[in-house]
């Protein structure tokens, strides 16, 4: 049977909570325990799952390897967490504020190897292809995070460079959580092939899509407070294409605001108006397009029926047709 996006969401979470957590010292795996009980989307065992699913019927089969995906995602979170020095992850204290930036580390650690463990329950057929993406893909998602703090001390970031990074830290693990879920599924490597791509694809088209909201936004729909980006002197699509556009007058604007952390309010309407002067709202949203185009071209590629496409072409439309 064809499952929708919510029952294989609810397979994820069911067998979330069937891992245990009866181990000492209970300082190392109580973080482990409460940052996977913050919930979050899980949207790349869903990926996995809904790929495999697109060639075989029983998903249950596949739910240590698709769990691994969840618990490698939050183990990055929880890094994140530290090196930002940020207080809250999803409304709750980050683990290095409840337990101490040692223990976070040590957690993290664990939550790494626990991933690899969960990832190896494959039939061995498949054992060296699975681990050896994971791998890749780890060593990829280290590689953006470097980019991006490098980028924090950059004025000449390129929209290409800019591209990479969030490629290589948001767009890989979902093209792995695809390739992995039609590799375990039995697809053909052409198929494999095309739902990599379309994970880079959609990823590339999500995050641009988040640059968006962070200035555009609706607060009450996006989740949480715009100009966060701005506040922060991030390098975004739009923040890099606006340094690339401003006339002398606007650079001014730009440089001036990159130096001030006071009147929060004053600052992101100010950088907003530059951006709005230079047409990057329109710019914004026509890569989303392109990106999200070449993700649907990819599933149209699949040599499975349009039925069988139907829940990932769905899921596709929801992640970009958020509102704004």
């Amino acid at each position: 049977m064809l499952y929708s996006f919510n029952q294989l969401l609810d397979k994820v979470n069911a067998h979330i909570e069937t891992l245990g957590y009866a181990h000492e010292p209970l300082n190392l795996y109580e973080p482990v325990k409460y940052i996977l009980s913050l919930g979050g989307k899980r949207i790349r065992p869903a990926m996995m799952l809904m790929a495999y699913n697109m060639y075989r019927n029983d998903v249950e089969r596949i739910l240590d390897p698709a769990l691994a995906l969840e618990i490698y995602h939050n183990f990055t979170l929880l890094h994140d967490d530290l090196m930002d020095n940020a207080g809250v992850r999803r409304g709750k204290p980050t683990v290095h504020k409840r337990w101490g930036a040692n223990t976070a580390i040590l957690s993290g650690d664990v939550m790494l190897s626990l991933a690899d463990v969960y990832m190896s329950r494959v039939d061995d057929a498949c054992f060296r292809e699975v681990m050896a993406t994971f791998h890749k893909t780890s060593i990829e998602i280290a590689e953006g995070q470097q980019y991006d703090m490098d980028f924090e001390s950059r004025t000449d970031v390129t929209e290409k460079e800019y591209i990479e990074m969030i490629r290589l830290k948001t767009s890989v693990l979902l093209a792995c959580a695809l390739k992995i879920g039609a590799i375990l599924g039995g697809a053909s490597q052409e198929d494999v092939a095309h739902l990599y791509r379309l994970g880079e694809c959609i990823g590339l088209a999500f995050q641009l899509r988040d640059d968006y909201l962070d200035v555009y936004g609706d607060p009450k729909v996006f989740g949480k407070k715009i100009g966060g980006d701005i506040l922060c002197n991030k390098k975004t699509y739009l923040y890099i294409n606006a340094l690339r556009l401003a006339d002398k007058e606007q650079r001014a604007v730009l440089d001036y605001w990159a130096t001030i952390d006071v009147n929060p309010e004053e600052k992101i309407a100010a950088v907003t108006g530059v951006y709005n002067k230079v047409g990057l709202p329109e710019m914004s949203r026509s890569i989303e397009e392109h990106y999200y185009s070449l993700a649907k071209a990819e599933l149209e590629a699949l040599s499975v029926s349009s039925e069988q496409k139907e829940v990932l072409r769905q899921f596709m439309a929801m992640l970009m047709e958020r509102d704004v």
